[in-house]
């Protein structure tokens, strides 16, 4: 167990330095924001649909591969960052490229990844169409290697969904997610080694959810209602209190009954081994909670009987623009 108490920062993360540097982009393109970025297929802005673009990595998740040598799930959480993403936004996934780069190939493990990557594509229902290998001598420690992702989908441009619609007494609906996902792990491998991180292992290589085909499911049963979601966050770095906000609009609060869920035991683990304090625990990790829904209230009955496993876990408020963990 760690002697210190952990944070994020302290295992070499600087969130708020990551956000300044958003913030920055932000101001020189501010096409970018949300979780995916739109484009006009008719270059006049007057068409029906927009092209949906998104990238993403696993991060350091990847040093635990290579620890316990283990590579054929990676590729799921690899489609999982992106194809998530592209969803938030009500996209339909169509394509996924990689970028896969390593110091000196080895056919046998780079087989393993690429079957995860193809069964990530599966489930997201999209297709692999292209990617890069790059074998750079000198550039990588021995064994190790990084991986990208790009994902591309469509959306008709009256179904976009962008949380404008957002009011309060709209509620907040959480899927589980099937623990860690490809966030907080810089933290995590301070706090499992040696024989920890053996026996913790396959918990914490369980790959990421994707979430394809509950929310196509949600949104079709909805349109046949006249039904609308109002909002989509995928839950990543940052957890609920980084992501959801960036969904609602100004003057719109968010506020999660955290015990309306069962957090995974990992989590509890993570900080009570780390000494890591509860705010930083809600501000690292997804705390089992992946995909964020919001719904208004006549929506609700509809919203659990096709997802059965949405919990509702909050509620939209009046008040700073923010999430607030109650």
């Amino acid at each position: 167990m760690a002697s210190a108490t952990l944070t994020y920062k302290k295992s070499g993360v600087n969130i708020d330095l990551a956000d300044k540097l958003v913030d920055h982009i932000q101001s020189k393109a501010p096409a970018i924001g949300g979780f995916a970025g739109l484009f006009p297929l008719d270059l006049d802005g007057s068409g029906p649909w927009e092209l949906v673009a998104c990238t993403d990595g696993v991060g350091t998740k990847l040093k635990l591969a290579f620890a316990l040598d283990k590579h054929d799930t990676i590729g799921i959480d690899l489609v999982a960052m992106s194809v998530n993403d592209l969803v938030c936004c009500g996209a339909k996934p169509l394509i996924f490229l990689d970028y896969y780069a390593t110091g000196r190939l080895d056919l046998k493990r780079s087989k393993r990844i690429i079957a995860g990557i193809m069964e990530g594509c599966r489930l997201g229902r999209c297709v692999l169409l292209g990617g890069e290998t790059a074998e750079m001598p000198g550039f990588y420690p021995q064994g190790e290697y990084d991986l990208a992702g790009f994902a591309v989908g469509i959306v008709k441009r009256s179904e976009v969904i962008d949380g404008s619609k957002i009011f309060p007494g709209d509620l907040i609906l959480g899927l589980p997610s099937s623990g860690l996902h490809s966030n907080g792990y810089s933290l995590a491998r301070k706090v499992f080694k040696g024989r920890d991180l053996s026996r913790w292992g396959k918990t914490l290589l369980t790959p990421t959810r994707i979430y394809v085909d509950e929310i196509a499911s949600l949104r079709a049963a909805f349109r046949a209602e006249n039904k609308i979601i109002l909002g989509l966050s995928h839950v990543t770095g940052g957890g609920l209190v980084e992501n959801v906000p960036r969904i609602l609009p100004r003057g719109r609060k968010a506020v999660f009954r955290k015990d309306s869920w069962k957090r995974p035991a990992v989590f509890d683990e993570i900080a009570r081994r780390g000494r890591v304090p509860e705010r930083e625990m809600w501000r690292t990790f997804n705390m089992g909670i992946g995909m964020v829904i919001v719904i208004r209230p006549d929506s609700l009955e509809l919203a659990r009987r096709v997802l059965p496993e949405a919990m509702l876990i909050g509620e939209i408020v009046d008040g700073k623009h923010e999430a607030e963990i109650a």
